[in-house]
């Protein structure tokens, strides 16, 4: 298959899933109610549905995917590993932990966006840290420095759930890091696509220079790459993308490392078209994901993260069987 026709494909697929997110529900919407719905002022049961709860999670569901797809591939590139995943330098960590501290200290219920605002602010603490830690280190350094900051966030986490006095409280914030889009409404859309938008557009500029990384830091280095600030736009464009993400959605993982290894053999390999194409492979299977919820435990919705785990763990353990004798495993 072309690399066009791979992109046509892509972006034909994530369009029916999103039409079939919004068919997909409680209440029997046909297509021909959905496309008047659409159209209208908003005043019918129909209509309210779909803009007020239908809409915000099939735009947060492809804009989500989107950011772990592209963050995933970036990463990798960047990385030179398979196996590496936003979670890997401890973003999704920290941006979690800004949202459980929203609940924990009842910010969450007086105002119920400063659950997603603190969560961002989370991943772009998170930034700093890592390039405080980093400094002029290369890849090896940044997995380092993401695997202690992810484990302190973790453990911070762990605290809050320990020392709560309110068992409610505990329990939202065990349910919230399950990770889903349900029950998410377009002020959830309005603060953080823009933020995933700006993400996507960092990440984007990394391309041309993940190419040549793909030779080798000394090669890419002799040919005028910048490779501090390569980094710098790959952690910045991965903080903004995936913490906005995470801040409405919770933690959903390995989205960013399934979606990249099964496309890049269909790409030649190349990280600067894995990257767009990751994006849309990451849309396509959230959304996917996220219908399955709907369709599979109609009463009680499955989480979307268990979901995703339940997929990615005996994917990631297969990564790992093939590429032992590579790492030395």
């Amino acid at each position: 298959m072309t690399y066009p026709l791979l992109m046509i494909v892509l972006t034909v697929a994530v369009s029916a899933a999103f039409g079939v997110s919004l068919l997909t529900g409680p209440s029997d919407i046909g297509l021909a109610e959905l496309m008047s719905s659409l159209g209208s002022a908003g005043a019918d049961s129909t209509a309210l549905i779909l803009e007020e709860i239908r809409l915000p999670r099939a735009i947060l569901g492809l804009a989500i995917g989107a950011s772990l797809g592209l963050s995933g591939a970036a990463l990798q590139g960047y990385l030179r590993n398979p196996l590496a995943e936003p979670g890997i330098i401890g973003i999704s960590a920290t941006a979690a932990l800004g949202a459980v501290i929203a609940i924990y200290t009842g910010l969450s219920l007086a105002y119920p966006l400063a659950l997603p605002i603190l969560a961002i602010a989370g991943s772009v603490l998170a930034v700093l840290v890592l390039q405080l830690l980093v400094g002029p280190g290369g890849a090896l350094s940044l997995i380092l420095a993401g695997v202690a900051l992810s484990s302190l966030a973790g453990a911070l986490t762990s605290l809050a759930l320990n020392l709560s006095p309110n068992p409610f409280a505990a329990l939202e914030i065990i349910f919230w890091m399950l990770g889903s889009i349900a029950d998410r409404s377009m002020d959830h859309v309005h603060l953080a696509v823009p933020f995933m938008a700006a993400g996507w557009v960092v990440l984007m500029t990394t391309a041309r220079s993940l190419d040549v990384l793909s030779l080798g830091e000394e090669t890419a280095g002799g040919l005028g790459v910048d490779l501090s600030r390569t980094r710098l736009l790959v952690v910045t464009g991965t903080a903004i993308s995936v913490g906005a993400a995470t801040a409405v959605s919770g933690v959903i993982g390995f989205v960013g490392l399934i979606v990249p290894h099964l496309l890049r053999p269909l790409v030649g390999h190349r990280p600067s078209r894995l990257l767009p194409a990751s994006a849309l492979g990451g849309a396509l299977l959230l959304l996917l994901s996220d219908i399955g919820v709907r369709l599979l435990t109609p009463g009680t919705e499955l989480k979307l993260g268990v979901l995703t785990a339940l997929v990615g763990a005996p994917f990631f353990l297969s990564l790992i069987l093939r590429h032992r004798s590579t790492y030395g495993l």
